[in-house]
């Protein structure tokens, strides 16, 4: 996940409002169709703001009381930003109430996983790279046990990073290093993916910014990824099938910026949120809501 793109982008947006304001408005550009796998409807759309709710989301009930609780650059708190952690990912939570956000800061060698437990007390939890591990912190998984968590790095990866979850997992401790578990070695490479959820305990599904489309014939593709077991402390295979593409519609045009993603238990509903290009980050950008079937 690059580094504050949406504050770039809302700061360039906010000074070029003059300008753009007489611009005439380009038409709404539509997604193509959806592949023949496609199991997921488009339902709706919400707006989505850009400082608060233009990073990820996740719908587990949480300490504030909230069952949608969403993350973007004006969620960091200030102690948090001054010591160097800027940039927020995707969050999840256990179903038993632990609330994970994972972050990212420009240089040095560790990424950190802040978690409100259910009494709504924070800790933070350090994870030092291991050899080869990118920096970026962009999204968290907890599975449905509540035992491991997946994160995920940013580029183009084979792999995916199973952690004992932070708060939860009896093997984890705010004063210790959190180690990493294992991995989901995937058949097939995946690129800038933002977030992922899980649906089962063996299947997630996961949110890609990829601009390219060489991987899998479609940008910004919707990926399921079926786990030939359960994650815990020893590697898993991971399938990975392109489902269909993510919507980018917006009364500007450029470059779009897929983010988290949030399967909703309760209800069936998939959420993805998606950033709109330019001075439209600020009027247009959606979190989308699907349905299965």
């Amino acid at each position: 996940m690059p580094l504050n793109p949406v504050r770039q982008r809302c700061r360039s947006a906010l000074t070029g409002l003059a300008a753009l304001a007489t611009a005439t408005v380009l038409t709404l550009s539509a997604a193509p169709p959806a592949a023949a796998s496609d199991t997921w409807t488009e339902v709706g759309s919400d707006r989505a703001a850009p400082l608060t709710e233009s990073q990820g989301l996740t719908s587990v009930e949480i300490p504030s009381g909230s069952p949608n609780h969403y993350t973007g650059i004006g969620t960091i708190p200030f102690g948090v930003a001054l010591r160097g952690w800027n940039h927020v990912g995707d969050p999840d939570a256990s179903y038993d109430g632990h609330y994970i956000e994972p972050y990212q800061r420009d240089s040095g060698g560790a990424k950190m996983f802040r978690v409100q437990a259910p009494d709504g007390t924070w800790s933070e939890y350090v994870h030092a790279l291991g050899p080869g591990e990118a920096l970026n912190n962009s999204w968290v998984a907890v599975s449905p046990d509540g035992q491991w968590m997946l994160a995920g790095e940013w580029g183009t990866m084979s792999r995916l990073l199973v952690f004992p979850t932070p708060g939860v997992n009896a093997a984890t401790s705010p004063s210790s290093d959190l180690p990493q578990a294992s991995t989901v070695r995937l058949d097939r490479a995946v690129r800038d993916v933002q977030g992922c959820d899980f649906v089962t305990a063996t299947r997630l599904l996961c949110s890609s910014d990829d601009p390219d489309g060489s991987l899998f014939g479609l940008t910004k593709p919707l990926l399921q990824v079926d786990l030939s077991a359960a994650p815990g402390g020893s590697d898993v295979a991971g399938h990975v099938t392109a489902l269909r593409r993510l919507p980018t519609r917006s009364g500007c045009s450029g470059g779009f910026e897929t983010e988290g993603i949030d399967y909703d238990r309760r209800t069936g509903t998939l959420r993805v949120i998606v950033m709109s290009p330019g001075f439209c980050v600020l009027t247009d950008s959606m979190t989308y809501r699907f349905t299965r079937g």
